[in-house]
């Protein structure tokens, strides 16, 4: 037996059953998990204040180690809001969207591509960086468009199918909320989860991110993926409190040079910059 084999035992196994039940796991969540599986393995009590991230990682590692033949990797990412880093088991070769019509219809699946176009297109403009959705607008996309319809007729993938109906449009977000894909925030807005993060970086940024710099719309030219400049990551939601506090304070620094030079000030924030800042922290706390 190698010493890789010695190092792969019950809890290991038990550890990636219970993660490919759950998708996506936290360091809390991972706690308790890791607690009762040691106990039952080791059979004494192991408390749930002894697990600490690096047994986390251990046994992610390990895992990773055994998954990767199958082209399965457990990958993490921080939260947006509560800034927690989640794991989640990705599939991490095939085509993600393939990966959801096994399990959905072809009318789901376009259904679900309509309101990723309408997150990261239709309502993330350069004024309004919202990257989200509200269950009135999905809905609204629950049949295709006359335009879809055409595009689709002259491309080579056939019709665009009849579309869902109301009451399936709402099961369907419903459903991608319950498989970890989505998530609802308390104002009623959907957008991508960690997992979907994850599992669709590269997926999102092929097809949305595909700019042309001779477009003189500034919409158009608009990166609609945004990335991180440290780690990369995509960002979907930020605070921009500080940029609103920012202005401000150039504001002041303006006004106290003018006075010190004895000039009359009548600079300072317009009414768009302000806008544009508030519609912006708008878009922001919409998804809290």
């Amino acid at each position: 037996m190698s010493e890789e084999d010695e190092q792969w035992n019950d809890c290991n196994r038990a550890f990636l059953q219970a993660f490919m039940a759950r998708s996506t796991l936290t360091l809390e969540e991972a706690k308790p998990l890791l607690a009762a599986i040691q106990t039952a393995y080791e059979r004494k009590e192991t408390l749930v204040e002894d697990i600490t991230e690096a047994d986390l990682n251990s046994h992610i590692a390990a895992a990773n180690t055994r998954i990767s033949p199958f082209d399965l990797e457990i990958r993490s990412t921080f939260h947006q809001t509560t800034r927690k880093r989640v794991y989640a088991l990705v599939n991490s070769t095939s085509d993600p969207i393939i990966q959801l019509a096994t399990v959905h219809t072809a009318d789901e699946i376009s259904f679900l591509k309509r309101v990723l176009d309408a997150m990261f297109e239709t309502y993330n403009t350069s004024r309004h960086e919202i990257m989200a959705i509200t269950s009135m607008q999905a809905v609204r996309l629950a049949k295709p468009s006359d335009n879809d319809r055409r595009e689709t007729q002259d491309g080579a993938q056939g019709g665009a199918g009849q579309g869902l109906k109301m009451f399936e449009a709402e099961k369907m977000l419903k459903t991608v909320v319950d498989e970890g894909w989505f998530e609802k925030s308390k104002r009623g807005y959907y957008s991508l989860s960690p997992r979907a993060l994850i599992e669709l970086r590269g997926w999102l940024i092929e097809t949305y991110n595909d700019v042309d710099e001779d477009d003189e719309d500034d919409d158009e030219r608009m990166p609609r993926i945004k990335q991180c400049a440290a780690c990369k990551e995509i960002v979907t939601m930020v605070s921009v409190l500080p940029y609103v506090n920012t202005l401000e304070n150039d504001l002041a620094i303006k006004e106290s040079n003018s006075k010190d030079a004895g000039d009359d000030f009548d600079g300072g924030l317009n009414d768009q910059d302000m806008d544009d800042a508030l519609d912006a922290s708008d878009a922001s706390t919409a998804l809290e």
